[in-house]
């Protein structure tokens, strides 16, 4: 067992680490299988892409989730607007992915330039190809716990917690951050009746004031800022569950939301490289087999055994 260890004057306490690499395998072993099914049907699942600009992290992103889509049996197609590009081109894209009956999961990088309005490009998306999970029919339906994307970093904080039997179930989460990508969906998400969730889910965000009272008495805190190092060790109960999931980049450095010497109170930790991320990806080529899978069963009147 992977283990993180902080020495003090007295003692080492080892947190046991949460890595997201195993999750994601077992995520995208499902995913291959089901991708190979499709495919006997004749059935070529995709995911498109859109990137506007050259930024060098969203670019490093795109080719990395077209080689994933390759490596998967993904056909992706790909646009690249200039930086310079319009809203009415960013539409235009949009719409060409939209109206393409052969693709099934449309994604634009964020972020967008500054004077684009990505919210906007969010809404364009036909709800059916929303492969992130965040246009509002499919936070509804998050919200109503009906069949559809889920944001794909809370998904995957699910799904990592419930790989490393964390238990959650009745248990207190305090979720610090309110976000529409990761606090807020990964809220409704746990607090749903499942087995793998079903937790009393306290939400904060860091203009709270004495946010920490809530966080030290939480058997799982999940940092989903993006401040580095907000959360510290003595905003956490000794042998609670502390999951990073905000992050800021200095430079190619990574910087997560829960400083690294939490290890010397938390019970279990993510790493700070290797934790949400990978399991983040998963997900999204989660989401885009699901989607795949409910536009053949819709075209063929076969959406029964899909509902979940």
């Amino acid at each position: 067992m992977a283990v993180s260890e902080t020495r003090t004057d007295s003692e080492v306490h080892t947190a046991r680490l949460l890595p997201g690499g195993p999750v994601a395998e077992a995520v995208l072993a499902d995913v291959t299988a089901r991708v190979a099914t499709l495919r006997r049907a004749g059935v070529v699942p995709s995911l498109a892409t859109i990137l506007v600009g050259d930024d060098s992290a969203s670019a490093g992103y795109i080719r990395m989730k077209q080689q994933r889509a390759a490596d998967l049996g993904f056909a992706s197609p790909h646009i690249h607007l200039p930086g310079t590009a319009g809203q009415a081109e960013l539409f235009r894209a949009i719409r060409e992915f939209n109206e393409d009956p052969q693709l099934h999961a449309v994604l634009v990088q964020h972020p967008t330039p500054a004077h684009l309005d990505y919210p906007a490009a969010v809404l364009a998306i036909d709800p059916a190809k929303d492969v992130d999970g965040l246009h509002p029919e499919s936070l509804g339906r998050l919200a109503a716990g009906l069949p559809g994307p889920v944001p794909c970093t809370p998904a995957g904080i699910e799904a990592l917690l419930a790989f490393h039997e964390i238990p959650v179930a009745g248990r207190d989460v305090v979720v610090l951050g309110r976000g529409t990508t990761l606090g807020r969906p990964l809220s409704l998400l746990l607090s749903q009746k499942r087995p793998t969730a079903d937790a009393a889910v306290t939400v904060l965000h860091s203009g709270v004031p004495g946010w920490e009272r809530h966080t030290r008495r939480a058997d799982v805190v999940v940092a989903a800022v993006g401040v580095p190092g907000i959360v510290r060790p003595e905003h956490l109960r000794p042998g609670a569950v502390a999951i990073g999931g905000g992050v800021r980049y200095q430079g190619r450095r990574l910087l997560p939301d829960l400083d690294e010497s939490c290890g010397s109170v938390a019970g279990a930790i993510t790493p700070r490289v290797g934790g949400v991320g990978p399991t983040t990806v998963a997900m999204l080529f989660r989401n885009a087999v699901e989607l795949a899978e409910r536009q053949s069963a819709a075209s063929t009147g076969d959406l029964e055994h899909l509902d979940r």
